[in-house]
């Protein structure tokens, strides 16, 4: 039987990590419609953090968020839509960003939304652009990253070829 928050399922087989004190995480939410296509938005050119790169959405875990409410907070803030199912944990990926903030742990889902998937609300201070992507055009989402820097690609990638409703 899911977990039932407030505004949201989690799955059973759900990982949530706990955030050891002192520790800086982020969470990213891989959004599929119902064409099994993942939504990513392109960072702005001005941006300290990965200028000009195609992320999912997601952000950093406030002081006192849990990574669920983290992951919540952040899909309505970054496109208007509501967070109503953690379907599957995709992961959890350490890395140092490229401005200067240190070392980083990650904890990105498989989720699912509600809200008009045409029409995002995106923080266009600090997006320029947003796609559904496919097996199709999955290669766009290495635009202006080196070789070993494809996470948000392999997510998007792993993501489709295993969502849960495909055939």
């Amino acid at each position: 039987m899911p977990t039932h928050n407030p505004s949201f399922t989690v799955d059973d087989d759900v990982d949530v990590p706990c955030p050891a004190p002192g520790e800086v995480w982020t969470v990213g939410a891989v959004i599929l419609n119902r064409d099994g296509k993942a939504f990513a938005h392109k960072r702005s050119p001005d941006r300290r953090l990965f200028p000009g790169t195609w992320d999912i959405v997601g952000g950093h875990v406030e002081a006192g968020e849990t990574v669920l409410e983290a992951l919540a907070r952040e899909v309505e803030e970054e496109t208007g839509w509501r967070l109503t199912r953690v379907r599957r944990f995709l992961g959890t990926t350490t890395w140092t960003g490229d401005d200067g903030g240190g070392l980083r742990h990650e904890a990105d889902y498989l989720v699912e939304v509600e809200g008009d998937l045409d029409n995002p609300t995106l923080e266009w201070s600090k997006h320029s652009a947003y796609d559904w992507f496919s097996p199709d055009n999955l290669a766009c989402l290495k635009e202006n990253r080196r070789p070993g820097e494809f996470l948000i690609h392999d997510l998007i990638a792993q993501a489709i070829e295993d969502r849960p409703d495909k055939s």
